[in-house]
């Protein structure tokens, strides 16, 4: 009887991870549609290319802003209703791009499509709170973790190869070439809404914590902001600073108060956890590379030649390099989803950050051929696709019961500033360089060694941040009995089962 009921949830486990790569899929059409018409975008607006930049920028503080205040509430009232709305937000919002006629609507309207970012994290919890109940939570969200990915990358190649054709389809219609996405999310919303299972929320939380998420948006307001700025307006501008030093303020206040309340918007004490704070550095270390280094790389491609470096690519060639980045993504992400069945997952992750570091490494010796670039992508793709599948499963798997939801959304909120913050770093750092060679519009080697420099010093750290991280840690509820430290962290010293 046993093995029935078993055997029946494994099933049930597995078609839920099924929906949930679809849902993936077209998250990653989101993130890969838009990008190759955004020439053609301005255009129809008629705005400046460099307007397209506070789109990413509006896009990454919202989703900043709401995905722990959602995941949060996906913990208090249930992770599937929860996701229901973000999928009902975004769908909202994809259609409202596909009729906007202005820059503003456009802003506002892509901007809230942002919600999307939250999926990710509710679906591991669910997952999570699922495969808890078979005393195998940990292991299958793991391996569902790296699955997703597999889905958001092939999306996001999907969206990119897709979009172009089908604008050219429909003679340059940019509305029906936008309401293509508009019909896919709402779809995915049908999907979640008819066919995704309910977790079980812990009872009797009924109380949101309105004053911590305030001090949290605010704080990310004045980072994300003093970043973004630095980026647009360099290091000279007073405000840029004058924002940071808010913001960092505005997180030792938001500690402070977490620290006194019963049920935390944020729980510090577990991300201060030893389990748990190794991986909220990583990912924000791999937002670096992941989200800040393709800008440099696509300009490094395409620089002449002749001032002795650059790849001298046109558009359609570089669009290829990063097509082969984002195939090394998936390839990663199988790799870690396969390998730690059969190995420490912690072990797989130290290799993963230790193959970024690597890849960047390469490109400071090497970055004069093709050959060599696609090689050094490469090996950094392997180390990314791995990590981005394993940060929101090992969250979950260090939270505590009920907190699920928000230990993995944490992970993508510091992925995003690691983003931000490397994408205004290098904006600075390039552009510091303009000029100074023979074209007036190229940034110097220099700025670009830089780069690629602080890309590969992120992978090394949070290899040696991974070391820190117990044993015992991602490790399913069945395993041996371990000792736990007197402090109630669960620092063990018994070794995991493959």
């Amino acid at each position: 009887m046993s093995t029935t009921l078993r055997t029946s949830a494994l099933g049930v486990t597995a078609g839920l991870i099924g929906w949930f790569i679809l849902v993936e899929i077209v998250s990653g059409i989101l993130q890969g549609y838009y990008v190759p018409l955004f020439s053609d975008i301005v255009a129809e607006l008629g705005i400046h290319d460099s307007d397209v930049n506070w789109f990413e920028a509006a896009q990454l503080l919202l989703s900043a802003l709401v995905v722990p205040v959602l995941a949060k509430l996906g913990d208090m009232y249930g992770h599937k209703r929860i996701l229901l709305v973000a999928a009902v937000l975004t769908a909202a919002a994809t259609w409202w791009l596909a009729f906007a006629a202005s820059f503003w609507t456009f802003l506002i309207a892509w901007a809230l499509q942002g919600f999307y970012v939250v999926w990710l994290p509710l679906e591991i919890a669910l997952i999570f709170e699922r495969g808890r109940r078979q005393s195998r939570g940990v292991s299958l969200t793991r391996r569902a973790a790296g699955l997703l990915v597999v889905g958001l990358q092939a999306g996001a190649i999907m969206g990119a190869l897709a979009a172009g054709r089908i604008y050219a389809a429909t003679a340059g219609d940019m509305t029906l070439t936008l309401i293509v996405p508009a019909v896919a999310v709402t779809l995915v919303a049908v999907v979640i809404w008819l066919w995704v299972p309910e977790s079980q929320p812990e009872p009797g939380r009924r109380q949101l914590d309105s004053r911590g998420f305030a001090l949290l948006a605010v704080s990310l307001l004045f980072v994300t902001s003093a970043l973004t700025f630095l980026r647009l307006n360099g290091p000279a501008a007073f405000w840029v600073w004058a924002l940071l030093l808010a913001g960092i303020v505005g997180f030792v206040v938001f500690g402070w108060f977490e620290l006194r309340q019963a049920d935390p918007a944020v729980d510090v004490r577990m991300l201060a956890r030893p389990e748990m704070w190794p991986v909220q550095a990583t990912a924000f270390l791999v937002g670096i590379s992941l989200l800040g280094a393709q800008g440099p790389l696509s300009t490094y491609a395409g620089t002449d030649p002749a001032l002795g470096y650059g790849l001298g690519l046109d558009a359609t060639d570089r669009s290829n390099i990063i097509g082969v980045y984002l195939v090394s993504l998936i390839v990663g992400a199988v790799l870690f989803a396969v390998t730690s069945r059969r190995a420490s997952p912690r072990i797989v992750l130290i290799v993963a950050a230790l193959l970024v570091g690597v890849g960047y490494a390469l490109f400071l010796p090497f970055h004069r051929e093709l050959w060599q670039v696609l090689l050094n992508l490469c090996i950094a793709g392997l180390g990314c696709g791995a990590l981005v599948g394993a940060m929101p499963a090992a969250a979950a798997a260090a939270a505590p019961r009920g907190q699920t939801g928000v230990a993995s959304a944490m992970t993508n909120t510091t992925k995003t500033i690691g983003g931000t913050f490397s994408s205004a770093v290098f904006g600075v750092v390039l552009a510091a360089g303009a000029g100074v060679v023979a074209s007036e519009t190229a940034a110097s080697l220099g700025g670009y060694l830089t780069v690629w420099a602080i890309c590969a010093a992120g992978g090394f750290v949070a290899a040696a941040l991974l070391l820190v991280v117990p044993r015992v840690a991602f490790a399913d509820a069945d395993e041996p009995p371990v000792a736990r430290a007197a402090d109630g962290t669960g620092d063990a010293v018994a070794q995991p089962r493959g």
